[in-house]
């Protein structure tokens, strides 16, 4: 249990398509995604294969974020799935396992997401804005796919991340 190193690219269970997690509780697994994604500044989500479990769980908390309108607190689901989604909109993302660029993504402005809690309850999130993008970017995490595959281009898309330098004297 605790905080692990969250993955990048180019390591293979990022890529993989994530296995379901059925009934079984893992409350080891919930606890290492919320504990590892609190300690990772700025993260508003997390998914298990990000921190080497390629099984479908995310951990998701968008409290706070300046571009938050809707939220639903601390949220973790366990084989979540998009059951309805509209609108589209891009928009800049940036990935902790793709830490030095942030890509213009397409995605759905609402979206409607089923699956399950870690105490087995049935759940269906209904949401927009940053928070349906951040259930959307996760979830595809359990799919295998990171931002740099929604780009349209990687020459017009994708893009350095600015690191802050404190200013000189």
């Amino acid at each position: 249990m605790g905080i692990h190193p969250v993955l990048r690219i180019p390591e293979r269970v990022l890529k993989r398509t994530a296995v379901a997690m059925g009934d079984a509780p893992d409350d080891e697994l919930v606890a290492d995604l919320i504990d590892t994604m609190r300690a990772s500044p700025g993260c508003v989500g997390l998914a298990a294969p990000q921190i080497g479990v390629s099984r479908r769980a995310l951990a998701l908390d968008v409290t706070g974020h300046p571009k938050t309108k809707r939220c639903h607190g601390l949220v973790v689901v366990f084989d979540p799935v998009v059951v309805e989604s509209s609108g589209r909109e891009v928009g800049r993302e940036g990935c902790m396992s793709v830490p030095d660029l942030t890509a213009n993504v397409a995605r759905a402005k609402r979206v409607v997401v089923h699956g399950r809690s870690p105490e087995g309850e049935v759940l269906a999130i209904e949401t927009d804005g940053f928070e349906a993008r951040a259930f959307q970017h996760e979830i595809d995490h359990l799919d295998g796919l990171l931002i740099l595959d929604r780009v349209s281009s990687l020459a017009t898309d994708v893009f350095r991340r600015k690191v802050y330098q404190e200013p000189r004297g």
